[in-house]
């Protein structure tokens, strides 16, 4: 299926030549003078292999058809990071490589969005927010107020996220999977 270069976004998946390609980031640029382009970053799927293309705005790439659906997370091993389908009950087996920098998010029973290709993931999408509990962080310094800085924390899954002066150890706090960001206290 054909599409304008300039209407893809993060994961789509791209037909080049015969291989196929996960779009990493799109860049629209628009010049002073001359045709705006999209610039593609993209990472092949069969060995990793990352390509940038530049294509007119107006200018059609073939688009590989997918198929999405919601997954849970069982576990991860040498193998890699197993999934299963909650309809049918199949078990797939995604590489690191597709599950990239998501994997410090995954956590046991979540649900994601995977993204296979004749049966084969090829990309996730992960909820937009998490819960974790901060195990270890800073004391909170007095007179400090809550817009002025933010303060290293140390999170359940062993990642580090700054989080505001007032947020202590053993706190449940939301964090956004896009750029690993303190978004809120959990309501819980």
């Amino acid at each position: 299926m054909k599409v304008i270069a300039s209407s893809l976004r993060k994961g789509a998946v791209v037909d080049m030549e015969g291989k196929l390609y996960v779009v990493l980031t799109v860049e629209n640029i628009h010049p002073g003078k001359g045709t705006p382009v999209t610039q593609l970053n993209m990472r092949r799927i069969s060995d990793g292999v990352k390509v940038s293309e530049r294509y007119r705005t107006t200018e059609q790439v073939e688009r590989a058809i997918v198929d999405d659906r919601p997954h849970t997370f069982l576990y991860q091993d040498g193998d890699g990071f197993h999934f299963m389908n909650p309809e049918t009950y199949e078990q797939v087996t995604a590489t690191p490589d597709v599950i990239g920098d998501s994997a410090i998010w995954l956590t046991d029973n979540m649900t994601v969005t995977l993204s296979t290709h004749e049966g084969i993931p090829i990309a996730i999408d992960l909820p937009r927010t998490v819960v974790f509990e901060i195990t270890d962080t800073e004391p909170a310094v007095k007179n400090q107020t809550a817009s002025s800085s933010y303060k290293p924390a140390t999170v359940s899954n062993g990642a580090r996220v700054m989080v505001p002066p007032y947020i202590a150890a053993g706190t449940r706090i939301v964090i956004l999977t896009e750029d690993g960001s303190y978004v809120e206290r959990a309501k819980d």
